[in-house]
């Protein structure tokens, strides 16, 4: 990891100019523009000598002997570190964000869909979300609601997950049996894992009436179906026309290697997972993401959480040029508001 300690103050902030005109621009910048943008002070010879110093360190590489010079993974990486740690969205990013939360919104599915519509229209980058799965989750509340002949079977996990499932009612059976059934299925699963529910569910229907003991049966069923399904890991992505649109993939082969990518679910949550740092944003730039086919983008990713601990990812993927100041604040924010959105359903 490369600490802006490293380089001298002079040396950091021609780095950061160029980093800065390079991501606005594409195009290899020489010493000229840098000395109009850094700040720093002195002459162009001295900026070209800094500049030399900072291709033989590995920050620069000079596409050309003519031409000026475009930053290495290296030199964004020491761009992002140096970055505020805090950066203000604009007023219609924030407005956007307020207002998709403020939806009465009560499906974790469908918050984490539009969410990652919400990220690729902010940043024009490729958005994904991680959703939580039930296998770790404790079962915050389970109920049984008749509805016409039959009963619905409501799980909702500390995680803000949702799972719902359908059970024949037992022919004849007056609406107390639901009553009391939902009454003894909910303390017998309240804050029990899947893992250790079906266990939990093994003996307390038996003191149930017989019509009680069958929709009881049926119930402890259903949770083992919900178990079963559990363990799958489900990916939203949205956005990827963006990268098209991207001028910075202007190789063709580079944009095949990206999209290619991309439709490999697994190999994306490999990516979610080698970007999940504890409860901070992280940054994987270019080579530093662990699939070769990626060694041309960059992908900002944060968790979002509930009940303390962290229960899913979303993040942005997007060119080596990326705006990363825009793309840490936009992934940030929404991380947030989406914790604030998990927790609340979960409680």
């Amino acid at each position: 990891m490369v600490s802006p300690g490293e380089l001298s103050e002079r040396k950091a902030a021609i780095l950061r100019a160029l980093v800065q005109q390079f991501i606005r621009t594409g195009e290899p910048v020489g010493s000229e523009a840098v000395a109009a943008s850094s700040g720093v002070g002195v002459s162009s010879a001295t900026i070209r000598n800094e500049l030399s110093s900072l291709e033989e360190l590995g920050y620069l590489a000079q596409p050309h002997t003519s031409a000026g010079r475009v930053p290495t993974d290296l030199a964004y990486r020491f761009f992002v570190n140096a970055l505020p740690a805090r950066s203000r969205l604009r007023d219609t990013e924030r407005l956007a964000i307020v207002h998709f939360f403020d939806q009465a919104l009560a499906d974790v599915d469908e918050i984490l869909r539009g969410t990652t519509h919400l990220l690729s229209r902010l940043t024009r980058y490729a958005s994904l979300a991680l959703a939580p799965t039930a296998r770790e989750a404790a079962i915050a509340r389970s109920e049984l609601i008749r509805i016409g002949s039959s009963v619905l079977l409501l799980v909702v996990f500390d995680n803000g997950m949702v799972d719902k499932r359908m059970l024949e009612m037992p022919a004849g059976a007056p609406d107390e049996v639901i009553d009391e059934v939902s009454r003894v299925l909910a303390d017998a699963t309240r804050g029990k894992t899947l893992g250790t529910a079906g266990t939990a569910v093994s003996g307390p229907g038996l003191a149930l009436s017989p019509d009680g003991q069958t929709l009881f049966a049926r119930a402890a069923e259903a949770l083992g179906s919900i178990e079963g399904a559990a363990a799958a890991e489900h990916l939203f992505l949205s956005g990827v026309s963006n990268i098209a649109a991207e001028q910075a993939f202007h190789h063709r082969e580079t944009l095949r290697k990206v999209y290619e990518a991309l439709e490999r679910e697994s190999e994306v949550l490999r990516v979610l997972r080698e970007a999940a740092v504890n409860e901070r944003v992280s940054v994987t730039i270019g080579r530093e993401n662990p699939m070769p086919e990626m060694w041309e983008a960059s992908v900002v990713a944060a968790p979002y959480a509930a009940g303390g601990r962290a229960v899913g990812m979303i993040g942005v993927v997007g060119p080596i040029r990326m705006d990363y100041a825009a793309a840490i604040s936009a992934v940030r924010a929404v991380a947030d508001r989406l914790s604030a959105v998990v927790e609340a359903l979960s409680s």
